[in-house]
């Protein structure tokens, strides 16, 4: 007997709005969810610079971290892409894949539709590569990572926490 995978759920990305900035304040202001992030949710003000970061970013490059919606319209969360910064580690030059969802929205494919639709906005944008840099400990974000094609490349231990973080590459360009 033979089953059928369960359909994909169906999602929209969108360049972050002002009111995003609480969205996501909210949706991870979740112990769980910021569990590779330093456990705590930022404050307010830097969802609302980070969300105008990425008007920029979508308005330079053609592409940012755009804001997840679910099913229902709702705000899930944020998936996309943005240049690696400058910093002493870490893939310097590349551009970063990313994605976080609020804990409510785990375990219904949300983020692998996400990831894949953000691909395919790369691709359309002409991106060759992507990279995705996941703390090592994160099993779940490696599973999505390698969903998605993505193969392990290095390893890079963080400035700010000391954790070794997992660097997944990704050839977008045939």
């Amino acid at each position: 007997m033979s089953t059928v995978p369960p359909a994909a759920p169906s999602v929209q990305l969108r360049v972050p709005t002002d009111e995003d900035a609480l969205s996501w304040h909210r949706a991870f202001d979740d112990p769980e969810v910021m569990e590779f992030f330093g456990g705590t949710s930022e404050e307010l003000s830097m969802y609302e610079e980070w969300t105008a970061r990425q008007r920029r970013l979508d308005a330079e490059l053609g592409y940012c971290l755009w804001t997840v919606l679910g099913e229902d319209g709702e705000v899930v969360g944020f998936t996309g892409a943005q240049p690696w910064p400058q910093t002493a580690y870490g893939p310097v030059g590349e551009i970063e894949i990313g994605w976080r969802l609020a804990r409510s929205a785990w375990g219904r494919g949300y983020a692998t539709a996400a990831a894949r639709l953000t691909l395919e906005r790369l691709r359309a944008a002409g991106l060759e590569r992507v990279v995705a840099t996941i703390d090592a400990r994160n099993e779940r974000s490696i599973a999505l990572a390698r969903r998605l094609g993505m193969e392990r490349a290095e390893s890079f231990t963080t400035e700010r926490t000391g954790q070794e973080v997992q660097c997944f590459r990704l050839r977008l360009a045939p």
